[in-house]
């Protein structure tokens, strides 16, 4: 059976390799990222795009290093003309903010490639309740099905979901 893909957002791979957090919610986010990486690789194929590697490299240097390393090996799906006409259409809707184009391009790039899930810990503009609809509605306009948004610990496959 073929496993569904997963778009890993960069704010993921920040989580999954950062130094230990002392704030509590920031430290389980951390060991949640770390559990979940650990778990995927028999139930799902885990993807980026070259955005996230630009991303992923900017900072300290030894950080990023381990940012890159952590990804080194997933496979990396492309921007495309499609993909800046719905990131643009993505923001242009209000969809995600004009300042905040990059997550607009991360949602673009999952959409336009068929990936199932984007899994992120970016509340703010991709994650976000509120804007989901939004974000639904302008990528149903273009003719694609929008990605599942969703958190590390909100996309996890029970071991026994036959008994369930």
């Amino acid at each position: 059976m073929k496993k569904p893909r997963v778009y890993v957002e960069t704010s993921v791979v920040s989580y999954l390799t950062a130094r230990p957090a002392r704030d509590i919610v920031f430290a389980g986010r951390q060991q949640s990222t770390q559990d979940w990486w650990a778990g995927t690789k028999e139930r799902f194929e885990l993807v980026i795009s070259e955005l996230v590697r630009e991303e992923a490299a900017v900072g300290d240097h030894d950080a990023a290093q381990s940012r890159l390393a952590a990804i080194s090996l997933l496979p990396v799906i492309g921007a495309t003309p499609e993909v800046a006409r719905l990131a643009r259409a993505l923001v242009d809707a209000k969809a995600v903010p004009e300042r905040a184009g990059q997550d607009a391009v991360h949602i673009a790039i999952a959409a336009v490639h068929r990936v199932p899930f984007l899994v992120t810990w970016n509340f703010r503009h991709i994650a976000n309740a509120a804007a989901r609809p939004r974000i639904e509605a302008v990528c149903r306009d273009a003719g694609i099905d929008p990605p599942l948004l969703c958190t590390p610990e909100q996309l996890v496959v029970a071991e026994d979901d036959d008994e369930a």
